[in-house]
C-alpha cells in the first residue's frame, strides 16, 4: 500500500455543473507540473480544505469521472453543512480551492476483464459512476450492472451521464434505477434498496455466480443490507467492495476484548511515535483518545477528513505495538490484517505504540 505525500494543491475551478436542486459537478483544472500527482484511478476521492472562522475545514468526496479525464467531484447539500452548502451554492468557475492528491483504495482493477455489479444510493453514485465508465472503457469484454437507488426522479444525481453511458455501451451495461417515493412501471423497481428488494432484483437480473465483483456505495443502511443479501447468496467476502458517504448511523465496533476495552479506557498512557514526510514526532497519548487527535496537537500537518472511519485519508501502518478501531469502513480486511489502521479511530492498546503515515 503506497501513501502519497498528504499536501493540498490550490487547484482552479474548471466548471460547476447544477445536477438537480441540491447537487453540483465541479471540475477541477490541473496543471501540468501537477499531473502526476492527480493521475486517479476510479473510485477514489479528493480531500478539499477550506479555512473559515479560523478552523481548518475539510472535506473528503469522490470524484465521479473515467480514469484518464479532469477530475470531477459531484456534491450534494447536507442540511446545515458549511462545506457543502459553499461548494454547491456559491463556489463558481474561476476559483480556487485547495485540494489533496487522489486517495482511497475502493477500486477496480482496470486490466482484468469482469462483470462488475455496482449497488448505489442517492451521491452514493459519484464514485460508481467513475468506476462504471472506466471498467467499459477499458476493455470491449467487461460488463456494468447498477442498481441505483432514489427517492423520485427528481433527486437522481448524474441522470444525464448515466443514459449517455447507456447509450454509449448498450449491450454492456445494465441500468436499473429504484425509485422510493415515485411509482415505476414495474413493482420490482418501486421502493427501496432493501434486503427484500435486493435479493429479488439480484435474482431476476444476475448470475450471481458469474459476477465478479460486487461495489456497494451508500448510506450504511443499505450497504448493510446489500452485504446480508450476498453473503446470503454465497458470494465471497473477496469479491465484495463497500464504501460509505457517512456513517453517523452506523455503530460504534466494541474492541476485541474486555481486556482491550479495560486497556483502551483504564491503562496509563501509551508513548506513541509518529512518522509522516520522514519526519519523526514522539508524545504521550491518553487511552481514551484516538492517535490522530494525539498527535494533531504536536503535528497538525497530519492527514485527515471526514474522522468517522469512512474515508481513509489518516492511515497508517502500525509498525509497533497494537492498536484497535472503534470504526472502520475505508480499510478492507487484508489491510487489517496487514497492520494499517484508521488513526482518526485507533486508540492504543499496547504501552508503545509507533505509527507511520508514509508506508
Amino acid at each position: 500500500m503506497t501513501r502519497r505525500r498528504p499536501a493540498f494543491h490550490p487547484l482552479r475551478v474548471a466548471a460547476v455543473e447544477p445536477l438537480c436542486a441540491d447537487a453540483a459537478a465541479i471540475t477541477f483544472e490541473i496543471p501540468d507540473h501537477l499531473a502526476e500527482d492527480f493521475a486517479f484511478r476510479p473510485g477514489q476521492s479528493l480531500t478539499l480544505r477550506r479555512r473559515t472562522d479560523g478552523r481548518d475545514e475539510r472535506r473528503s468526496y469522490s470524484i465521479c469521472s473515467p480514469t484518464g479525464t479532469a477530475p470531477r467531484i459531484g456534491v450534494r447539500v447536507v442540511p446545515g453543512g458549511l462545506f457543502s452548502s459553499w461548494l454547491v451554492h456559491d463556489t463558481q468557475r474561476g476559483d480556487t480551492i485547495e485540494v489533496m492528491a487522489p486517495s482511497g483504495a475502493f477500486t477496480p482493477d482496470l486490466s482484468t476483464p469482469a462483470h462488475h455489479v455496482l449497488i448505489a444510493a442517492g451521491s452514493g453514485i459519484t464514485p460508481m459512476l467513475s468506476i462504471a465508465a472506466s471498467v467499459l472503457a477499458a476493455d470491449d469484454s467487461s460488463r456494468v450492472t447498477l442498481l441505483y437507488g432514489n427517492r423520485h426522479s427528481g433527486t437522481v444525481m448524474f441522470a444525464d451521464d448515466l443514459a449517455d453511458l447507456k447509450d454509449l455501451h448498450p449491450a454492456r451495461l445494465q441500468l436499473a434505477h429504484v425509485l422510493s417515493r415515485e411509482p415505476c412501471e414495474s413493482d420490482l423497481l418501486s421502493g427501496r434498496l432493501d434486503t427484500g428488494r435486493l435479493t429479488a432484483l439480484v435474482r431476476a437480473l444476475l448470475d450471481v455466480p458469474g459476477i465478479g465483483h460486487w461495489w456497494l456505495c451508500g448510506p450504511y443502511g443499505m450497504v448493510r443490507d446489500a452485504q446480508q443479501v450476498l453473503t446470503g447468496l454465497g458470494v465471497p467476502a473477496g469479491r465484495v467492495h463497500q464504501e460509505l458517504f457517512h456513517a453517523d448511523d452506523a455503530p460504534v465496533v466494541p474492541l476485541g476484548s474486555a481486556r482491550d476495552e479495560a486497556a483502551a479506557s483504564d491503562g496509563p498512557a501509551a508513548r506513541v511515535t509518529v512518522t509522516l514526510d520522514g519526519r519523526t514526532t514522539r508524545f504521550t497519548l491518553p487511552r481514551d483518545r484516538t492517535v490522530l487527535d494525539g498527535a494533531q496537537l504536536t503535528r497538525p500537518d497530519l492527514p485527515f477528513a471526514c474522522k468517522g472511519g469512512v474515508c481513509g485519508t489518516c492511515t497508517a501502518l502500525i509498525t509497533e505495538g497494537r492498536a484497535d478501531m472503534r470504526r472502520n469502513y475505508a480499510l478492507e480486511a487484508a489491510e487489517v490484517e496487514a497492520g494499517y489502521v484508521l488513526t482518526c479511530q485507533a486508540r492504543a492498546l499496547s504501552d508503545t505504540l509507533t505509527v507511520d503515515f508514509d508506508s
